[in-house]
């Protein structure tokens, strides 16, 4: 026989940029055999109404805070996603403007859950290194893939705020980036140097738009195989004409790619609308297929890394939580042990 104690955690649920929406906060339920709990309580030897309280109160304390503590990886990287270099939940659509030249794709085009149909443009445009993909494939679990590892991302704490500040004409270093500007701007050169560190990430946290001006770059240095460059964005992204960019877009609505901009290693993902292009360069994988620029994502599969990936931040009042549990629940476990002896 088991006892099932539920609790709705809201300190699990991750906090998220507008536009994605509502998400369910974690319901743990933990099952305890009766018999476990009767030894804990020591039953009738117990000689206080607040001593059998107490034990059971401390180790469901503990089992909450262990459950909101999420384990190494979760959702932490692109998943599924991974493989695709653009993917839009309302389609992906494909123009073309003589006298450029044709887009290149390198990875998945996919779309859900709208039909493959949504995709358009392909031919002229080419996909190399990949495919195309619409429901039913690997496009649905690549969007729920996309949209976990937004909350997880916009969930890191904040280590700069750069709001009201333009993106351009500086360097940063790794870290977790704030923006609540209704429309945050790019314009000339944004370097991020990941200095050699083996676990850089940057991870833009933007509560609303980002529009980058034409000619305006993104350049990463200092990187590795584990280097990881996020862009998240509560409504869209709308790249400038002719400018390059580097790192992965989760967009809460639409992506639209001025003509001949370059995504040069990361990717595109709508979240909630579509993906237009006109004439660009996009690669997953630019040590494999960088279309002749000299960008290099230092094999780290477009600036999406080869490791376990970034871990969600632990929630406030967690390990505090876990803290109080073990102090409460561990003297008094310690003091009933004599009674639990002596009636064997």
């Amino acid at each position: 026989m088991y006892l099932e104690f539920g609790y709705e955690a809201p300190n699990c649920t991750r906090r998220h940029t507008p536009g994605y929406g509502s998400h369910a906060s974690i319901e743990p339920s933990v099952l305890i055999p009766v018999a476990f709990v009767e030894r804990m309580l020591g039953r009738d030897k117990m000689r206080k109404p607040f001593r059998r309280r107490a034990v059971p109160v401390a180790a469901i304390v503990c089992f909450v805070a262990i459950l909101c503590i999420s384990s190494p990886g979760w959702a932490g990287t692109l998943g599924t996603a991974q493989s695709f270099a653009v993917l839009g939940y309302a389609g992906v659509t494909n123009n073309h403007v003589d006298p450029n030249p044709q887009t290149q794709i390198y990875g998945n085009v996919g779309v859900s859950p709208l039909p493959l149909t949504s995709i358009t443009g392909f031919p002229p445009g080419i996909v190399t290194g990949g495919s195309k993909y619409g429901p039913p494939s690997i496009a649905d679990q690549a969007l729920l893939d996309i949209d976990a590892a937004a909350i997880v991302l916009d969930g890191l704490p904040i280590t700069s705020n750069l709001s009201t500040q333009n993106l351009g004409d500086r360097t940063l270093t790794p870290g977790v980036y704030f923006m609540s500007d209704v429309t945050a701007n790019l314009t000339g050169t944004l370097t991020l140097d990941a200095t050699g560190n083996p676990n850089a990430y940057f991870v833009f946290q933007l509560a609303d738009a980002l529009t980058t001006a034409g000619g305006s770059v993104v350049n990463v240095i200092g990187g590795n195989s584990n280097t990881q460059v996020y862009w998240v964005l509560g409504t869209s992204a709308a790249l400038g004409a002719g400018s390059t960019f580097e790192g992965n877009i989760l967009a809460g609505s639409s992506i639209s790619l001025g003509a001949t901009a370059k995504i040069e290693c990361g990717r595109a993902f709508a979240e909630t609308q579509s993906v237009t292009l006109i004439d660009n360069n996009i690669s997953g994988n630019c040590t494999a297929q960088n279309f002749g620029s000299s960008q290099n994502d230092f094999g780290s599969l477009g600036f999406s890394g080869t490791g376990a990936g970034i871990q969600p931040a632990p929630e406030p009042g967690t390990l505090p939580l876990l803290a109080i549990g073990l102090g409460v629940g561990l003297p008094w476990l310690r003091k009933f042990r004599p009674i639990r002896q002596a009636g064997r």
